[in-house]
């Protein structure tokens, strides 16, 4: 199998590329999305090489971009829809709320809602206000919704590319602090990595650090101190925030004793909240010290010159792997 050298940007496109190739059904739409390629070029080429009919601009009225694709779903269309911020979303957020996750139900199973709504999220590029938001608890708790988030060029694609194929509509928060700052080997050839199933992305013994997202590439950076002082840490990387892989959490959690959730977004009912209850439900007796989470603080996100007070360093993550494992 041949692969490719890609950023995550590049690994997305590639998963659209191949989506809108073998399936007339997909198209793509949003702001800026066509001629521009979208605001972080990850539609770039689409519109020339597929024309206006599947690739093309809307609106800047995010409520109308996800409100047609209910329709188009309808219709028997597989519409992936961009928000240009996540921060964005909030004036769809009626349509996602009580009529993209509510379809299938509402019309007992006669209707679906098989979208794809694209956005990339969370802080760390010193952008403006509405633009640094990491709000998936959100989505989380709605039912009816499943939510991707990626943290490698690998993953972005094989995961949006089994998002198009879902008939279940999905969140797909792409982190953009990481869009071009990493590379790796990517098969050139279609492949997909099943939705629902978190990937241990290192082995410890001492304890499980669980994040996803932006946050992987800190803790990795915080692992490296921690193996400085003899702690061996297991990172497991969610990739789904819903549904949740209680299974593999469960396992590490009981193999190492401890655990740690790392986040970005503010810490009260995040998803951290929902890590820490699922350690006590699956591995109480296994516990060695207190489930323990590092969130963000429950404040709007700073603008430019006060962000790097907010977000995670490695040096803060590390402090709370070893208080945990110092128990």
């Amino acid at each position: 199998m041949s692969s490719q050298v890609m950023t995550m940007v590049q690994a997305l496109t590639d998963a659209l590329d191949i989506k809108l190739a073998e399936d007339p059904d997909v198209v793509i739409y949003g702001e800026d999305v066509g001629v521009e390629g979208g605001v972080f070029r990850v539609t770039s080429g689409l519109q020339k090489k597929y024309g206006v009919e599947r690739v093309f601009d809307s609106p800047l009225a995010e409520s109308a971009i996800v409100g047609a694709a209910v329709g188009m779903c309808a219709a028997g269309l597989r519409p992936v829809v961009e928000i240009q911020f996540s921060g964005f979303a909030f004036p769809a957020f009626n349509q996602i709320l009580a009529h993209v996750a509510r379809m299938r139900n509402r019309s007992r199973g006669r209707y679906g809602a098989q979208m794809v709504v694209r956005m990339p999220y969370g802080g760390g590029i010193k952008a403006l206000e509405h633009h640094s938001e990491s709000m998936e608890a959100l989505f989380g708790h709605i039912p009816g919704l499943k939510v991707v988030i990626p943290s490698t060029p690998y993953d972005a694609k094989g995961l949006l590319i089994s998002a198009i194929e879902t008939d279940d509509p999905v969140i797909f928060m792409e982190p953009k602090k990481v869009y071009r700052a990493i590379k790796q080997e990517v098969p050139e050839t279609k492949f997909a990595i099943p939705i629902g199933k978190a990937k241990v992305a290192a082995v410890g013994t001492d304890i499980t650090v669980i994040s996803y997202g932006a946050e992987i590439r800190e803790v990795q950076r915080a692992m490296i101190m921690a193996k400085e002082k003899g702690i061996s840490v297991e990172l497991i990387d969610l990739r789904t925030i819903y549904p949740i892989d209680r299974e593999t959490i469960a396992a590490s959690i009981k193999k190492t004793g401890r655990v740690l959730s790392v986040t970005e977004g503010p810490m009260s009912f995040g998803a951290g909240a929902e890590l820490i209850s699922i350690a006590v439900e699956e591995a109480f007796l296994s516990l060695e010290a207190p489930p323990t989470r590092l969130a963000g603080f429950d404040t709007v996100p700073p603008l430019p010159k006060g962000e790097h007070h907010y977000f995670h360093t490695p040096e803060r993550i590390f402090h709370e792997i070893k208080k945990v494992v110092e128990y």
